[in-house]
């Protein structure tokens, strides 16, 4: 068991025929908590019925909501998704919402401190007051892994290499670490010359790229490990890249090696862009037999 803190968006997304419960940190803490971990989330939700769904699914799924604020004055956080033919998503997110007002309070400093890892995306830094409060428990935070989510607008390569710096891990896919290479001015259309060049621009040991179907790669402690990708129908995407990271942190923290855990990671990312909504369950049954493909 790990102690694991995320920190940012909840939120629903809005499909065309559907509501489900969403936002990258509540997908990623309901995933670790399903792999039987300690996992507490701190967030905003307005004074609606929304919120009040999205506490109940948070209690549901066992997830600690002592860090999740109540906001009077501001909405529960919404997105429109819209899908395409091969089931990728775009994302119309509603601004502003109360995840962009979490305040710096006492119980998240308690839960950051007491945490063995803390994970943060860049969307929840759109608004200086959730960024803020980041930057404040990014200084508290043991080891810190930095999921990278690039939704035009909402974000500044400014922010962004402030947040890569502050990362002991840090997660893209593969459009974005070329986005942000590039402004960083790399030279480089290597996948593996740009992971060094971010490593050693940013300081940071440890990164992952995700590459959709074909896998994903890992640079960890100055060894490269590999995974192509599992054969699946796409139903949709969200949430795909939660599960990976969610997954390849589980398995690190708990010393599985390298390869073990980059393989499971992309098996349950597959698992998931295979079904409906960003939080399927998965049984052990289903990840065994994906892991055999």
């Amino acid at each position: 068991m790990i102690n694991v803190v995320c920190f940012g968006e909840v939120l629903w997304d809005i499909f065309p025929q559907h509501s489900k419960i969403g936002g990258a940190p509540l997908n990623v803490a309901t995933r670790l908590q399903s792999f039987n971990n300690k996992v507490a989330i701190i967030s905003r939700v307005g004074k609606d019925t929304l919120g009040d769904g999205i506490v109940a699914f948070l209690k549901e799924k066992e997830v600690n909501i002592q860090g999740v604020q109540t906001d009077t004055n501001y909405e529960t956080g919404s997105v429109n998704v819209m899908l395409n033919d091969k089931g990728s998503a775009s994302y119309d997110i509603i601004f502003p919402r109360a995840w962009d007002k979490i305040e710096l309070e006492q119980q998240s400093i308690d839960l950051v401190k007491k945490s063995e890892v803390f994970i943060y995306g860049s969307l929840a830094s759109r608004n200086d007051t959730t960024r803020e409060t980041l930057y404040a428990l990014l200084k508290m935070a043991k080891y810190k892994v930095f999921d990278i989510n690039l939704r035009p607008p909402y974000y500044s390569i400014e922010v962004l290499t402030y947040l890569m710096n502050a990362a002991n891990f840090i997660k893209f896919n593969d459009e974005e670490i070329f986005e942000i290479a590039k402004e960083l001015k790399s030279e480089t259309n290597s996948l593996e010359q740009t992971i060094l060049f971010i490593a050693k621009k940013t300081n940071t040991k440890n990164i992952c790229v995700t590459k959709g179907r074909h896998g994903a790669i890992l640079y960890f402690n100055g060894t490269f490990y590999y995974n192509s990708g599992y054969q699946i129908t796409v139903v949709d995407t969200v949430g795909a890249g939660d599960s990976f990271l969610a997954t390849i942190i589980n398995a690190l923290q708990k010393n599985k090696s390298p390869q073990e855990a980059l393989n499971t990671a992309c098996a349950v990312g597959a698992i998931v862009a295979s079904k409906e909504g960003a939080n399927p369950v998965i049984t052990n049954q289903e990840l065994e037999i994906m892991l055999k493909s």
